[in-house]
């Protein structure tokens, strides 16, 4: 495995010990509505990962088998959104994500993280080589199946409820609600995705971004104002991990644009 990027932040803060770790588990997965993990060595991946220690993480969890799939997939997919420069070698990484979530939904059809997983580094892929060219491809159906089988599964997946709501903004920004409609997209439904994640996960800087960019792809200039003020409110959060820090810098820099 090449090199990867390093977390350009100081992680000390986000740096846990097992017994910390529990402690704020259900604060730290009020996104991905993770279970608890009982294995140490999958905790210890994932004690990795909230540090920002992504490439560790996505090797740590690879060496502890099918349990440790999960936190190597999201290391993986979180890096390669928020760190990795080369497009190439991006999608590369979100297409292994797929290809090692697929296994894993099939083998454990009832884990919504392998399904949300799928979907997220599915999406992002289909987001590097253009919504269209994913749409044609019929990627847009299965990340849409994904994310709905993810919250049938667990209802409190606040990131399945925001990627969802990025499919039906994203398929009706690019190719407008007429054809949208025949991918299954809709603006209401859209909407009803981001508010429901904010509601699960109040304080989640990522589902206040999203929902910026969405009203602003589903609604236009009108919306810009609650746009920059959910932008602001992001940028304010307190990160509890790396992956947090990433998304209140990434508010930050949309506010100084």
């Amino acid at each position: 495995m090449a090199r990867w990027i390093a977390f350009p932040y100081d992680s000390a803060e986000y740096t846990y010990d097992a017994a910390t770790l529990k402690k704020r588990w259900v604060r730290l997965h009020a996104g991905d509505a993770e279970p608890l993990p009982k294995d140490d060595k999958v905790l210890a991946a994932w004690v990795l990962y909230h540090a920002g220690e992504f490439q560790k993480a996505t090797e740590a969890g690879l060496k502890a088998g099918a349990a440790g799939i999960t936190v190597a997939n999201k290391a993986q997919a979180i890096y390669a959104n928020y760190l990795e420069k080369s497009e190439k070698t991006k999608l590369a990484l979100f297409m292994e994500v797929v290809e090692r979530a697929e296994v894993q939904a099939a083998a454990e059809p009832k884990n919504a993280n392998a399904h949300y997983l799928m979907a997220y580094a599915l999406g992002r892929y289909s987001q590097g080589i253009s919504v269209a060219k994913a749409l044609a491809q019929g990627l847009g159906s299965k990340v849409k199946n994904a994310l709905e089988t993810a919250i049938k599964l667990q209802p409190k997946h606040a990131d399945a409820h925001i990627a969802l709501g990025a499919f039906h903004a994203e398929v009706i920004d690019k190719v407008g609600s007429l054809l949208g409609r025949t991918q299954g997209a809709s603006k209401d439904t859209g909407l009803a995705m981001y508010k429901t994640a904010l509601e699960l996960n109040p304080t989640s800087a990522i589902a206040m971004i999203e929902y910026a960019n969405g009203l602003v792809m589903l609604e236009g200039d009108k919306k810009m104002k609650q746009a920059e003020k959910l932008y602001a409110d992001a940028a304010a959060c307190v990160a509890m991990d790396a992956m947090e820090r990433l998304d209140v810098e990434m508010a930050k820099a949309e506010l100084e644009d």
